[in-house]
């Protein structure tokens, strides 16, 4: 379910008035506008309060041309200039060095997209609306562009401060505000800004007041049961991690699949592979099913590392070139938008020489996010960076997702932490990565457990999916 949307629809309801039913009996939208327009012009009057610049249209012409739905009986069409008090002329900025000196910082500082610092003083000591005025936001609504500020707090010149007669009008402005897009009111693309003069020409579809506050009432009843499935999905979610966490947990323990006496025992495909492996000790991993061994990395594969390709050997078209954060896109999407690239014969030197990664064996992220494992697939043709990528050749026809699998596994997680210890950024040597130990099954028990964890991954997958549809 996507709740997001599922939000959206709940909205666009509401301030369509199809959300909660009209009564006959309130009073209508027309009799609360007027009386905030006289309210207005007294405050003008005394002059706590400037006139609005007048727009194109005069408010004695009709708001807008083309309504895009029928108005329900009692509202009536205003806009934001005429609804609101604009109090933009309170507001001012806190640079950051003078933010930065201050002792008792205790009041929110709001900006375009919410609370950015603290202060030590407020400008404010009552509830009203604000409106972001500049910045990427304004487009892509990653947060609600409109929001109620309270309490004491202070005001950037980022964000629009605006008032009215009746405090309760302000929360179903913000609704309708953060439920519409706002690109027909903005100016500049490099930095949006929505200056005041187009804040004050958006349109408001105004219901009566008492069926604004039924509406308030309503969203919050539905948004209170969103919430209850978004917290759904997020549990489920680290049920999820969990259940394929335990998985790899009894996979690696030889509690997922049974073993089978007629498999080739894993000691006599270990000598096969290195007649001089180096015994290692099993005293931190338990009990060893029947038929497995540990064994290092390095007895098992040909770890390497890449041939250094210069910054001004790189290209942008030839041959992909990898570095650790491609591996990581690889290995979590199975596809990467690259960016670097060297030359063909470049590469077909590289390959000729020293070889190229082949498929099964294994990349390996070594720097920054480290230890995440992408397979060589038949098809692929790349290059990778020295020390920021290890390759772990698979000569001897292992399973590479069993290997690729355990990387994911608390077993070698903890030995990665532990190497890692003590360095300044996350990075995985050749020498470590030799010598990590693993626990090594039958070649067709290996086998076995992957079908195995495919087949239960993809069912939690499935379900992972059905939460993001």
């Amino acid at each position: 379910m996507d709740t997001k949307k599922l939000r959206q629809k709940i909205l666009d309801l509401a301030i369509h008035g199809k959300l909660v039913p009209q009564d006959p009996n309130d009073e209508p939208a027309s009799v609360l506008l007027e009386r905030i327009k006289a309210e207005k012009e007294d405050l003008i009057k005394e002059g706590k309060i400037k006139r609005n610049k007048k727009s194109a249209k005069t408010s004695d012409t009709p708001h807008y041309e083309n309504v895009p739905f029928e108005v329900p009986e009692g509202w009536c069409i205003t806009d934001i200039g005429e609804l609101l008090i604009n109090r933009d002329g309170e507001r001012k900025p806190v640079s950051l060095a003078i933010r930065s000196k201050q002792k008792n910082k205790v009041y929110d500082y709001y900006g375009a997209a919410g609370v950015i610092d603290k202060v030590d003083n407020y400008l404010f000591d009552e509830c009203l609306l604000l409106i972001g005025e500049d910045g990427a936001n304004l487009l892509s609504r990653n947060k609600n562009n409109a929001f109620l500020a309270d309490g004491k707090y202070w005001v950037n010149n980022h964000a629009h401060v605006l008032d009215t007669i009746d405090k309760f009008i302000l929360s179903y402005v913000a609704i309708v505000i953060n439920s519409m897009k706002l690109d027909d009111y903005i100016t500049g693309s490099a930095q949006p800004k929505l200056s005041q003069d187009n804040l004050n020409k958006i349109p408001i579809f105004l219901p009566p007041l008492n069926e604004q506050k039924r509406i308030m009432t309503e969203l919050e009843r539905w948004f209170a049961l969103i919430d209850q499935i978004d917290q759904g999905k997020v549990d489920l979610q680290e049920t999820i991690k969990q259940t394929k966490s335990k998985i790899l947990d009894l996979a690696i323990h030889g509690k997922l699949v049974p073993q089978d006496p007629n498999d080739e025992p894993a000691i006599e495909l270990l000598t096969r592979i290195n007649p001089d492996f180096t015994p290692c000790d099993n005293g931190q991993y338990g009990k060893i099913p029947q038929g497995w061994i540990l064994a290092k990395l390095g007895d098992l594969f040909d770890a390497v590392s890449a041939k250094r390709v210069l910054k001004s050997e790189w290209r942008t078209k030839g041959v992909p070139f990898y570095r650790a954060r491609e591996i990581v896109k690889l290995s979590e999407y199975n596809k990467v938008n690259n960016e670097l690239f060297i030359e063909d014969k470049h590469y077909d030197k590289l390959k000729n020489r020293y070889g190229v990664p082949a498929s099964g064996d294994i990349m390996l992220s070594a720097v920054g996010t480290i230890g995440k494992c992408y397979i060589v697939k038949e098809s692929d043709k790349f290059y990778y960076k020295d020390a920021s990528v290890l390759c772990l050749k698979n000569h001897h026809k292992l399973s590479s997702m069993y290997f690729s699998m355990l990387f994911s596994s608390s077993f070698i997680e903890e030995q990665i932490k532990e190497y890692s210890k003590g360095t300044t950024v996350d990075t995985i040597t050749l020498e470590k990565l030799k010598s990590y130990i693993v626990p090594l099954p039958p070649l067709a028990e290996q086998q076995r457990i992957v079908q195995k964890i495919e087949e239960l991954f993809s069912v939690l997958d499935n379900i992972q999916n059905a939460l993001e549809v």
